[in-house]
């Protein structure tokens, strides 16, 4: 089958709109050109792709198929514009990557910067998105890297795992969970709380645990990032739950207690999810193969 480009973006106006019209009108076409290009498409299928309604037109289930795949289609064909856009400017390589809130926030910032001075002709575009949504944006070509931790439905994609998120509750020295040395995350709920912002990967998973519980966090104030949660609980404002790594960055400075959970879900394994990792260009292996290398050592220098 050989689609125009003309063709897909007019079917996913059509989709999105659920009226030709006002889907011709978006296009620039005659409402006879625009329906003539629909038929012509669904010749070329095969199937009837739309169900054509009396206040507009409808997705049948091929249609939803064919729609996925014109999306996918239409976002590679900008992403290859705006890559050979970059290269006639002296790059050689466009890095998509999409991550959870501890991987933006905490060990990426750590990474990155090396990354990027060993390879000086490539950028790196990294979002922040729920551990739920980044499967999605690697299937459909958003992305070409995912990182996620816990349990995540991987639609199929390749996950290599590369290091262990541990979760831990934060509290001031001077607070009464200080000399705990376990403890449960429910115990912690009728206390002050400090979080992140709302929308982040953790605290929307933190907000479906509390829900499990039938109650509610008592969070005061909700930051950026981990650090700033670090400076907050050691200034005695709260307790919070963040990863291991940033609680022992900043234990000594801010004066912290760390107190293990015995939750089961506070021991998350975190994992790179791509398409297939052999046919990645060799600057998208090389994060790979970074970020596996860097946990490695650090294992290693722990035992």
């Amino acid at each position: 089958m050989l689609f125009d480009l003309t063709d897909l973006r007019l079917f996913v106006a059509t989709a999105e709109l659920g009226n030709l019209t006002r889907a011709a009108e978006r296009q620039h076409l005659s409402l006879a050109a625009a329906s003539a290009r629909i038929k012509a498409l669904e010749t070329q299928a095969g199937l009837q792709l739309l169900q054509r309604e009396a206040r507009g037109v409808r997705l049948l289930p091929p249609g939803e198929a064919f729609l996925h795949h014109a999306r996918l289609v239409l976002h590679q064909t900008e992403q290859l514009r705006a890559d050979l856009l970059e290269y006639g400017g002296g790059l050689r390589g466009h890095l998509r990557v999409f991550a959870n809130t501890t991987a933006v926030t905490d060990f990426l910032p750590e990474i990155l910067p090396g990354f990027l001075a060993h390879n000086p002709r490539i950028n790196v575009d990294l979002q922040e998105k729920p551990n739920a949504q980044i499967p999605r944006g690697v299937l459909d070509g958003r992305a070409d890297i995912g990182i996620v931790a816990g349990r995540v439905d991987t639609l199929g994609l390749e996950a290599i795992h590369f290091s262990t998120d541990r979760l831990v509750l934060v509290t001031s020295r001077k607070h009464r969970f200080a000399k705990r040395r376990r403890i449960a995350f429910a115990e912690t709920l009728d206390e002050d709380a400090i979080g992140m912002q709302q929308g982040s990967t953790l605290q929307t998973f933190l907000a479906q645990i509390t829900d499990n519980l039938g109650k509610r966090q008592k969070l005061r104030i909700q930051l950026g990032s981990f650090d700033a949660m670090c400076r907050m609980i050691g200034s005695g404002v709260g307790i919070g739950v963040v990863p291991e790594s940033a609680a022992r960055r900043n234990q000594e400075s801010m004066q912290l207690a760390l107190i293990d959970l015995s939750d089961a879900w506070c021991v998350r394994e975190r994992y790179l999810l791509v398409r297939n990792r052999a046919a990645l260009p060799v600057y998208a292996q090389a994060l790979v193969e970074t970020l596996c290398r860097h946990y490695a050592e650090q294992q290693a220098e722990e035992n």
